[in-house]
C-alpha cells in the first residue's frame, strides 16, 4: 500500500488550507492509500525561527517524508507567495528530501491574480528539493471553499478540478516504480 503524507502549510487552523487536505486524503484512503497529515504549524516555532536542523522534533516529519511515496503540499497564498511557515520547514529539509516522489501542490488565495505562484514560488523550492514529479497543481480561490459546521463545503468547479488532480496523482503515484525512490537517496 502506497504512502501519502499531506503537508499543510497554514500558519492557522481551521483553515481552508486544511480542510482540502482533509478532503483530498479521504478520497486517496478511499482509493486504498495510507494518509498522514502533518501541519507544520505544529513544528516548535524556535525550531523554524532559528533554523534547528538537528532538533529532535524533525525526526517524526522527516521520517513521514521518508516513507511517503507521494506527498501534497497546500498553503494559502499570501502577498503572492506560499506562507513563511512552510518556508522555514522546508528549508530544514534534507537537499534531496522530495528525491523519487509524487509531489502535488495545492493553493487557496483570495483572489485569481496569485494563481502563478504554484508555479513561480512554490515549484522552484520543490525542484530544489530534488522533486522531479510535481503536478500541476491546483489552485482554489476562498469563495470557492466555505467552511460551515466545521466542514468544508467545496463549490462544484473546484471540487471537479481537484477530484480529476488526485486521479491524476493517485495514478502517478501508483506508476512510479518501486526502485526510483530507494535509488534517488542513494545519489
Amino acid at each position: 500500500m502506497a504512502n501519502i503524507l499531506a503537508i499543510a502549510g497554514s500558519p492557522s487552523h481551521p483553515s481552508r488550507t486544511y480542510g482540502i487536505l482533509e478532503h483530498s486524503t479521504k478520497i486517496l484512503q478511499q482509493e486504498g492509500f495510507q494518509t498522514d497529515i502533518l501541519s507544520v504549524r505544529d513544528v516548535p516555532a524556535e525550531v523554524l525561527a532559528y533554523g534547528q536542523y538537528d532538533s529532535p522534533a524533525l525526526e517524526q516529519p522527516k521520517g513521514l517524508i521518508e516513507r511517503a511515496d507521494g506527498i501534497i503540499i497546500a498553503t494559502p497564498i499570501y502577498k503572492a507567495a506560499y506562507t513563511g511557515v512552510l518556508k522555514a520547514f522546508l528549508d530544514l529539509l534534507p537537499q534531496r528530501a522530495l528525491s523519487g516522489k509524487v509531489v502535488l501542490p495545492i493553493a487557496t488565495g483570495g483572489t485569481l491574480a496569485h494563481l502563478l505562484a504554484i508555479e513561480y514560488a512554490l515549484k522552484p523550492v520543490l525542484s530544489e528539493l530534488k522533486a522531479r514529479y510535481i503536478l500541476g497543481g491546483v489552485y482554489a480561490v476562498d469563495k470557492q471553499l466555505q467552511i460551515q459546521d466545521g466542514t468544508l463545503q467545496l463549490d462544484q468547479e473546484i471540487d471537479q478540478r481537484l477530484t480529476e488532480a488526485l486521479k491524476e496523482f493517485a495514478q502517478s503515484v501508483k506508476n512510479v516504480q518501486p526502485g526510483v525512490k530507494e535509488l534517488a537517496h542513494t545519489n
